[in-house]
C-alpha cells in the first residue's frame, strides 16, 4: 500500500489523524468510531483503518475478542504528536458548551469541572464589525463606555488584532482621540455607527508587535521538596521557565501569574513562584 503521506487528501489525512487520536488516547479504534464522527460508509472507514495500517502496521492489531483495533506495544505516534494540551482543552470546551460533545474526538469523556468565570457580554454584531475593520484596515467610530468616565462616549479607533488577557476580549486599537495604540474591552462598545479608511499601520503599535520573556522559578522560601513540585507544575527546566508574552498583554499576563504585587506579600506555599528577571519589566514599563 502507498504509505506517502505527501499525497494524502485533507480529509483523509483528518481521519487518520482521528484513528491515531483514539489509539493513544482511548487504546482502541474500530469502523462505527470513523462512520458515526465523519459520516463516511462502512467500505470507506474500512479503507481508512487499512490505510493506516500501511503506514503504521505496528500501532494496531486486531482484537477479535472485542472486535475492535487496539493500540499495538510497539506503538509510535505518525500523524499527531499526542498533546495534553489539545485533550484538555478539547474537554474544557465541551463542559464550557464551546464544542459539541458529539465533535469531539474523545470518546468517553471523564467527568470534568473547572471554577467558574463571570460570562462576558460581548455582542456579536460588535465583534462581527471590529473583525470587519480589522480586516479592511478600516477606523471604526464606537461609543465605548471607559471606566474613568461616567458617561460613554463616542471616539474613533483603528482596531488591528483581538486579545485576551485570561478572563476578558479586547481589541488592540490606535484611539485617533488620545492618538496612543490602547485596548479597548469588547463588551464595553456599546454601539458603532461609522467606518472610514485608518492611517496607522498596525506595525506602528510597538508595544503588540515586541515581545517579552519572563522567566520564572520557584519561590526561594520554599523547601526543595516544594519547589520540585512545582517546577514539575510549570514544566520547569533548570529551575526556571520562561513565557514569551506581546509587552502589550504584559501586564495582563503578570496578574494572571501573581506576579504583579512584591512576592513577599504572600506566603511562599499561596506564592509559589516569583519572576527571576524583573529588571526585563522595569525595562519595559520604567
Amino acid at each position: 500500500m502507498d504509505n506517502d503521506r505527501s499525497e494524502l487528501r485533507w480529509g483523509v489525512e483528518q481521519r487518520l489523524e482521528f484513528i491515531e487520536f483514539r489509539l493513544f488516547w482511548e487504546g482502541h479504534v474500530n469502523r462505527s468510531d470513523l462512520m458515526g464522527h465523519f459520516g463516511v460508509s462502512v467500505n470507506q472507514a474500512s479503507t481508512d483503518l487499512n490505510r493506516y495500517i500501511g503506514f503504521a502496521p505496528d500501532n494496531m492489531v486486531y482484537d477479535k475478542s472485542a472486535r475492535t483495533y487496539v493500540r499495538g506495544p510497539a506503538f509510535m505516534p505518525r500523524f499527531l504528536e499526542p498533546d495534553a494540551s489539545r485533550y484538555l482543552a478539547q474537554l474544557r470546551s465541551v463542559a464550557d458548551g464551546i464544542l459539541d460533545r458529539e465533535d469531539s474526538w474523545i470518546a468517553d469523556l471523564p467527568p470534568f469541572a473547572s471554577a467558574p468565570t463571570p460570562v462576558r457580554g460581548v455582542n456579536p454584531v460588535t465583534l462581527r464589525s471590529v473583525v470587519g475593520a480589522i480586516r479592511r484596515s478600516a477606523a471604526i467610530e464606537v461609543k465605548y463606555q471607559s471606566l474613568s468616565s461616567p458617561e460613554p462616549r463616542w471616539r474613533w479607533i483603528a482596531p488591528h488584532a483581538i486579545g485576551f488577557d485570561g478572563f476578558r476580549w479586547h481589541t488592540r486599537a490606535f484611539c485617533l482621540t488620545d492618538e496612543a495604540f490602547k485596548d479597548f474591552l469588547l463588551s464595553r462598545i456599546l454601539e458603532i455607527r461609522g467606518s472610514r479608511e485608518s492611517e496607522v499601520p498596525s506595525g506602528h503599535d510597538g508595544d503588540w508587535n515586541t515581545e517579552v520573556t519572563l522567566e520564572i522559578g520557584p519561590h526561594p522560601a520554599l523547601s526543595e521538596t516544594q519547589a520540585r513540585v512545582i517546577a514539575l507544575d510549570y514544566g520547569m527546566r533548570g529551575g526556571k521557565a520562561k513565557i514569551k508574552v506581546r509587552r502589550a498583554l504584559l501586564y495582563y499576563a503578570l496578574r494572571r501569574l501573581g506576579l504583579d504585587t512584591d512576592p513577599g506579600a504572600r506566603k511562599p506555599q499561596d506564592q509559589q513562584i516569583v519572576l527571576l528577571n524583573r529588571e526585563v519589566v522595569h525595562e519595559d514599563h520604567g
